[in-house]
């Protein structure tokens, strides 16, 4: 099978195998590169471990520290006629370096936010590791179903209290134009708040702590987008920033809840990049390709994975954690400087069809949307013949 993108909104909905051992090769070589991390964790569950941020920190904690590491997910491997998700792919090639290297690489692929999954997940540790010293909760997903009751809850990315309009970048058809988005109902952003919100990161510590499965001392974050005040209106003072701040409160639940193992709890704050979840979210195309204008320029842009080797040098291990001033572990303080968002905010409010390319870096917005499905990496043929069924042992 010849495997091309095929793009349809702000999804691709296929992807390439090859493609997306190269993207998981060059995250390990750039760890690699960083030496070995001191004080690192040892044994690591990440929740969420396929793709973006959760995918990195996998990445980090093996190669990193020579962790060993159990992946949680919820992917579609392939057919003869249609390809596996991203995720699928990203994780066989985790498994091949790791298998290579000889650490500890066990997955699990199943809805998260079920009772099973995390029993699942239990039983593994018991039998393989004991206990785990750092867990990643990295959970991206439009609905989560209770595990308890079985309703279905549904998240929104709308504004709160009234609509807004606001520029954007119609990635479809490669223009600036306006989009209005209208205020959500209280039901939509209690939604919200039941999807993307601390509820399940904090199930799945309660279910560790009472499996004892938790090592002393353990720590355990979530990550999540702030932003500043470009992007506000749809995000930080909108639904998803109200689920944002649940993270906060169920990490305060966490730390008392694991107050007698010493454990540690974070929500991690991160910057803006391109993940399939951003891609949905009106402004953020805009912010995100005039944000890598401005930090490419000032020499500070971090993709993914130097995000997450950042997070675990500075400050999950570091000898002096940054925080801001909420209480959260700060990764995303070099988007937040003045110098920066005064530098966007210009480019945004200048910015139409016909300087797209001279006012932002919205060639390599879309090169690293592509390339989250494995897509336009140099080292790739792709005009080649590539079989789209690739192997992931899960558990």
């Amino acid at each position: 099978m010849v495997i091309q993108p095929k793009v349809r909104g702000f999804i691709c909905t296929n992807a390439h195998p090859v493609g997306c051992e190269a993207s998981v090769n060059r995250q390990i070589e750039y760890v690699k590169s960083k030496g070995q991390l001191d004080n690192g964790p040892k044994n690591v569950l990440v929740i969420g471990s396929s793709t973006g941020y959760g995918l990195a920190s996998r990445i980090t904690a093996a190669f990193g520290n020579n962790a060993s590491t159990l992946g949680v997910f919820f992917e579609k491997p392939a057919t003869e006629k249609k390809t596996g998700s991203a995720g699928w792919y990203n994780t066989a090639a985790f498994q091949k370096a790791a298998d290579a290297a000889g650490l500890y690489a066990k997955n699990i692929n199943g809805d998260a936010f079920s009772h099973e999954i995390k029993q699942k997940a239990i039983d593994l540790i018991k039998q393989d590791l004991g206990k785990v010293d750092l867990v990643v909760y990295s959970l991206a997903s439009p609905r989560r179903t209770d595990p308890d009751t079985g309703e279905v809850y549904s998240s929104t990315l709308k504004p709160i209290g009234e609509s807004i309009t606001t520029k954007n970048l119609n990635t479809s058809k490669r223009v600036i134009d306006e989009v209005t988005v209208e205020a959500a109902s209280e039901a939509e952003i209690q939604g919200t708040i039941d999807v993307m919100g601390g509820q399940d990161w904090e199930l799945w510590i309660k279910a560790l702590k009472e499996a004892d499965v938790l090592a002393d001392n353990f720590k355990t974050t979530a990550y999540t987008y702030i932003g500043k005040k470009l992007t506000w209106p749809i995000y930080g003072h909108a639904t998803i920033g109200k689920a944002k701040e649940d993270l906060d409160r169920a990490a305060t639940e966490i730390k008392t809840l694991t107050q007698d193992i010493s454990g540690e709890a974070y929500v991690t704050s991160l910057n803006a990049v391109v993940t399939q979840a951003s891609s949905a979210i009106p402004i953020m195309p805009l912010y995100i390709s005039a944000l890598f204008k401005v930090m490419k320029e000032q020499g500070t842009y971090e993709g993914v994975i130097e995000q997450i080797a950042g997070l675990f040098w500075e400050n999950l291990y570091g000898e002096n954690p940054r925080f801001d001033e909420a209480g959260r572990l700060s990764q995303n303080y070099k988007e937040l400087e003045d110098k920066v968002q005064d530098e966007v905010q210009k480019l945004w409010d200048a910015v139409q069809t016909d300087t797209i390319d001279e006012l932002t870096d919205y060639v390599s917005y879309h090169q690293e949307f592509l390339r989250l499905f494995g897509f336009d990496f140099e080292e790739v043929d792709y005009d080649a013949d590539v079989s789209p069924l690739v192997d992931v042992t899960v558990e």
